[in-house]
């Protein structure tokens, strides 16, 4: 007996975004098996997340609330282990449910009837991993790359993740439909390639982004001293060599791009690989036609945008994240949606599509009727983001508004604090960018005369959405 609800394959990477993907445009990379599931479904091109830092997000898209209300605000908060997941109330309405690679959220993963996870972020080659039913201190596990925590195998980590998604579809009983969450660790700096892709783009040079050298003119201060420029602010580490001490500014930060750029391309080729390893298997066991099959990341990330790496900042290539979605019975092969949909949206339309019960203390909301090609007349047209650690890569707390058109940004805490607090800044600042003008988010428009109407309504449509979400806002905030 086939399972007439849909089984669900979730696969989310670490840090990939959507501009390193074919099926979004991507000047520098092919992504042909992720390329797969656009082309047999459908492409969601504004796809958000509501705090772009792992942790954050992953809770999130668990819980299906803002990161103020499942308490995970920065990298080392810890989801509570009585959050109502969608993953518990799956299992409660009869799915197998599992979860293979990064959790990365700090205490035993609760609602799975298997799990094989990474300790922190784990490693990239022979990594240790955790599995359920082993004993394990829950209170010592950290964000550290810890090698003295779990079972140790031999392999790269995306291809063992894989390995073991395989087996667990293997051995799960057919007559019940399932959950399966493949979260690979990459391509999470420090971008450790495998053997198979060392080589990929030794010859070329990787097209540099336009904004490579941006100056941040016009921009905050936050823009200008946060600490994650391509170069100037890497470490030996992460580019894989000594970086040549002669070189400053603009050299170095090319010089470092193509280092950077072309290992993180080569641990994104690896995931697209093995995610061809697992649509393939759904075709030849039968399992495509009944399984929803997602692929997304955490979060974006700058990929030499505006000089940068990492990702925390509301603009545009660190909020979007990719989202591709396949489910035959439901969607139409090639669609592509541009409504807003957000990372805590997730849960919702899972527990839809299973016929379960969606909590009414849940914020996201199932975007079902999208993957048909209708909107709803009271869908989302903006949304809401928050920024709290600014402890890491000296980016400066900040919330604000993205519409469909614009983006407001309101900057109120100081870098120096690396707690979830905030100590006070002297001045406050604002960043407004007409993303139809100016979608590079290049010229900051906030003190432009013809922008005054602008701005004074996307501040009362901040606020609304503010308020709507149950988040507080800073008392300077005018």
């Amino acid at each position: 007996m086939t399972p007439t609800r849909p089984n669900i394959l979730f696969i989310m990477s670490d840090d990939h975004a959507a501009h390193a993907m074919s099926c979004y445009g991507s000047r520098i990379n092919t992504t042909p098996q992720i390329d797969r599931i656009a082309r047999e479904g459908m492409r969601f091109d504004n796809c958000f997340c509501t705090n772009s830092l792992c942790a954050p997000s992953r809770a999130s898209i668990m819980s299906g609330t803002y990161s103020h209300i499942n308490g995970v605000r920065i990298l080392s908060d810890k989801l509570d282990p009585g959050t109502d997941t969608f993953v518990r109330r799956l299992q409660a309405s009869g799915y197998q449910t599992a979860l293979v690679g990064k959790w990365h959220l700090y205490t035993e993963p609760r609602g799975f009837d298997y799990y094989k996870m990474l300790p922190g972020q784990g490693l990239y080659h022979d990594p240790y991993f955790i599995e359920s039913g082993s004993r394990f201190d829950w209170e010592s596990i950290t964000n550290q790359h810890d090698e003295t925590m779990g079972l140790q195998e031999r392999g790269y980590v995306t291809d063992l993740i894989a390995d073991s998604c395989i087996k667990w579809l293997d051995q799960r009983d057919p007559e019940k439909p399932f959950m399966l969450m493949c979260h690979h660790k990459a391509p999470h700096r420090p971008w450790e390639t495998d053997e198979k892709h060392k080589d990929m783009y030794a010859d070329i040079d990787i097209p540099e982004p336009e904004t490579l050298y941006d100056d941040y003119a016009t921009r905050s201060r936050a823009a200008r001293e946060a600490k994650m420029r391509v170069g100037e602010h890497m470490y030996a580490t992460d580019v894989k060599r000594e970086i040549p001490g002669e070189l400053h500014g603009n050299e170095l930060r090319s010089w470092a791009y193509q280092y950077y750029i072309k290992d993180y391309l080569r641990c994104v080729a690896s995931i697209d690989d093995n995610v061809g390893r697992l649509l393939d298997y759904l075709d030849e066991n039968g399992l495509a036609e009944n399984t929803l099959v997602i692929y997304t990341s955490d979060q974006g990330f700058f990929l030499g945008d505006h000089g940068w790496y990492d990702k925390r900042f509301m603009y545009e290539e660190s909020l979007r994240m990719p989202f591709v979605v396949r489910y035959p019975k439901e969607i139409a092969a090639g669609a592509v949606n541009t409504d807003i949909i957000l990372n805590h949206d997730f849960p919702a339309l899972f527990l839809e599509l299973a016929g379960a019960d969606i909590p009414k203390a849940w914020q996201g909301r199932s975007f079902r009727p999208l993957l048909h090609g209708e909107t709803p007349t009271d869908w989302r047209t903006g949304m809401y983001y928050r920024y709290w650690e600014h402890g890491g890569h000296g980016v400066f707390a900040h919330y604000g508004l993205r519409t469909e058109r614009y983006k407001l940004i309101y900057y109120y805490g100081d870098p120096l604090d690396t707690g979830c607090g905030y100590n006070e800044v002297k001045e406050p600042e604002w960043e407004l960018f007409d993303l139809e003008k100016d979608p590079r988010e290049l010229r900051n428009v906030y003190a432009d005369d013809e922008y005054v109407d602008v701005v004074k309504e996307l501040k009362n449509e901040l606020h609304r959405l503010q308020a709507e979400a149950g988040d507080e806002r800073y008392y300077k905030d005018k």
